[in-house]
């Protein structure tokens, strides 16, 4: 699957939004090894502290259905903004804890534009998992 196909992906999965509060969806797609596409929309909530980001729904959602980090081949992330999206910390960091840290991240935009990035470019000084010494 190219990156666009992917990016489109990701405007479907926009679709399945529910953000009544700030009425801007984004949508992301997860290509798994196996050929699978696994979509994620942004969900809120009047408690806005409760809502979920599409990059953290998606990966939320493959981790649910059995996938694990080496399964994760790309992630595609996009909305309505002028420049391509822009992931929040919170989905950085969780990104950066469930997926590979080569996996290749495609920013979109509705407008076609792509930036191809990765976990180590958006979050170059990220919390990794904790080695515990014990002296």
């Amino acid at each position: 699957m190219t990156k666009e196909q992917l990016v489109q992906e990701a405007i479907k999965a926009r679709q399945k939004t529910y953000s009544p509060y700030s009425n801007f969806g984004v949508g992301a797609a997860l290509l798994m090894k196996d050929g699978t596409v696994i979509h994620g929309a942004n969900i809120e909530n009047a408690s806005y502290g409760l809502s979920n980001c599409g990059e953290r729904s998606a990966l939320f959602s493959a981790y649910s259905q059995g996938y694990h980090k080496e399964d994760i081949v790309a992630l595609a992330v996009t909305g309505g903004t002028d420049q391509p999206i822009s992931p929040c910390g919170a989905c950085r960091q969780v990104m950066n804890e469930l997926m590979p840290k080569n996996t290749p991240i495609y920013l979109s935009n509705l407008k076609g534009d792509i930036k191809p990035t990765n976990i180590k470019e958006l979050l170059p000084y990220s919390f990794d998992e904790v080695e515990h010494n014990e002296e």
